[in-house]
């Protein structure tokens, strides 16, 4: 028996058990999908409900802050430093992505 024939049996047995209804968020549109893989969007999302933050995530907000302290620097002596750490944390997050490309692959 293939896995699409077992999964579908499997859903429709919990709707005849009337398992699947009165669910959370039951008759609204589903939420937006993030792109990229299926699989790396639905592991986000389990952690994100779980409060578990990936460091990528992470990263990602540290370069929105710093791009603003970037642009508040511009013209200033201080505008080199804050572009290397810029620089920096955007090296760190192509690490991030890297690593988790390499290992769902």
């Amino acid at each position: 028996m293939s896995f699409k024939n077992l999964a579908e049996r499997q859903i429709m047995k919990a709707q005849a058990e009337g398992q699947l209804e009165n669910l959370e968020g039951e008759g609204k549109p589903l939420p937006e999908r993030a792109p990229g893989p299926l699989d790396t969007a639905a592991g986000m999302r389990i952690m994100a409900a779980a409060g578990a933050v990936p460091r990528e995530i992470e990263l990602k907000k540290e370069i929105e802050v710093q791009r603003l302290a970037v642009k508040a620097a511009e013209g200033t002596a201080d505008w080199k430093q804050e572009m290397a750490k810029l620089a920096d944390l955007q090296l760190r997050y192509a690490i991030e992505q890297e690593a988790r490309k390499r290992f769902f692959t």
